[in-house]
């Protein structure tokens, strides 16, 4: 595992956002783990976010012109990131847009730059993946590009049919996705910790149930 990957695991269970325990799911599943990005709520936890993901990205490698986040977890969050690469000397512009239409002012439903180029789009985790086809709509209807998806955790987990959530959009919507970690990363992050070791168990159960098999198109970065 990447050093930044670790730290990163470190970093989300010291600020509460990553748990262990026994937690009910959107879908009825008992989930041993929770993560809640929306922990991440000072300024010192929001700027350290935002290294992160930059780092993730450069990891990646995605190629990409611009940025954007769609509301309302994504508006701090590509704030947070376009800050982060432009203190490394990666200067871009980023877009998020409003759940409802403005009619007045400057009106219309999206705020910052304008959609060109190659657009990366900035989410937490994908549940259902509709925001980031709602997100695809808006930069396709500006005649923009989506070029890729960077999430904080992929589970790793089935939704509806065999895929995983990631992997729906990758097929549905053509554009690679990339994480900052997946489940894998936090069960190795656990295997080497013997004061969480104990939570390991019910990770690898929970994974061999609902999980998804590692695609084998992971590069660094995590990219599906």
């Amino acid at each position: 595992m990447s050093d930044f990957r670790q730290e990163f695991i470190e970093f989300a269970i010291d600020r509460s956002v990553l748990c262990f325990g026994e937690f009910k799911t959107k879908a009825g599943r008992l989930s041993p783990y929770f993560f809640n990005a929306g922990l991440f709520n000072d300024g010192d936890s929001l700027r350290k976010l935002g290294q992160f993901y930059a780092k993730a990205i450069r990891d990646a490698r995605l190629p990409f012109d611009m940025l954007f986040g769609p509301a309302y977890k994504g508006i701090p969050l590509v704030s947070a990131i376009a800050i982060a690469l432009a203190e490394n000397g990666d200067n871009y512009p980023f877009c998020f847009n409003r759940k409802e239409v403005k009619d007045h002012g400057e009106g219309g439903n999206l705020v910052g730059a304008p959609l060109a180029g190659r657009v990366l789009i900035v989410d937490d985790v994908i549940s259902a993946g509709i925001s980031v086809q709602e997100s695809v709509g808006h930069i396709q209807a500006s005649g923009a590009i989506p070029c890729g998806v960077i999430i904080a955790l992929d589970r790793m987990e089935r939704g509806n049919g065999e895929l995983s959530a990631t992997q729906e959009v990758h097929h549905a919507c053509g554009i690679q996705v990339a994480s900052i970690v997946n489940l894998d990363d936090i069960a190795n992050y656990l295997r080497d910790r013997k004061s969480l070791r104990h939570n390991l168990q019910a990770i690898e159960s929970y994974r061999a149930q609902y999980g998804v098999p590692d695609p084998g198109e992971l590069r660094s970065g995590h990219v599906l």
